[in-house]
């Protein structure tokens, strides 16, 4: 069995711990502000939903490959080069921080909008209805909508791994595939779908845990 198998794996949770912990901190204000400014929102504004809906969907419809390619300038610019697991971290944010963004929305638009309205009758302002109304109400689906995320950058990193990000992926391609290492390859898919598995039961629980519909 390749020696480089558990610093592959250290190198693939680098990359999903740090872009998932990113994608977070982008996607959850990026969907909060699409719902806001939405129709139907706490304070609507046609140009600012279409436009932040417009990057959302630019970012969702980009292949991951293509836009690991596309965005090589500011990756070298953000991290100082365009190879290893640092430099995957930032396509891997970019291309997870819209979907992430989209569920959220979705699980914002979920809440139910009596609560809202009650909420702002009361005398809450716009940022404690967000803060203390819309996403305590909507914490289980969005932790729903981050495990699903969380997911499909494991995958993610995998595609950037077998382009030089290093990880799981690069190993797969390169003892795998190119010196026909079946054990390796075998190995590899074990253990992403183990790591995919812990973060779904996971995310699930916590989503369960924190659902008193």
């Amino acid at each position: 069995m390749n020696e480089r198998l558990p610093e592959a794996a250290l190198e693939t949770i680098q990359m999903v711990g740090f872009s998932s912990l990113f994608t977070l901190f982008l996607g959850l204000p990026l969907g909060l502000l699409l719902h806001v400014s939405s129709p139907t929102g706490l304070r609507p504004s046609f140009l600012v939903h279409r436009a932040l809906g417009l990057v959302v969907n630019v970012g969702r419809s980009l292949p991951f490959l293509i836009l690991l390619i596309a965005v090589i300038p500011f990756t070298r610019f953000v991290v100082g080069t365009n190879i290893g697991p640092e430099a995957a971290i930032v396509p891997l944010t970019l291309g997870a921080a819209p979907f992430f963004a989209r569920l959220v929305e979705n699980a914002a638009r979920e809440v139910d909008p009596d609560t809202v309205e009650a909420a702002v009758v009361m005398g809450a302002s716009r940022m404690q209805v967000v803060t203390k109304v819309l996403v305590p109400e909507a914490l289980p689906s969005i932790i729903s909508g981050f495990t699903t995320t969380i997911v499909t950058i494991v995958s993610y990193s995998a595609m950037a791994g077998s382009v030089g990000g290093g990880g799981l992926g690069y190993l797969a391609v390169s003892y795998g595939y190119n010196r026909f290492q079946t054990d390796v390859m075998v190995v590899t898919v074990i253990v992403l779908v183990a790591f995919v598995q812990i973060i779904q039961l996971t995310g699930d629980f916590a989503a369960r845990r924190l659902d008193h519909r």
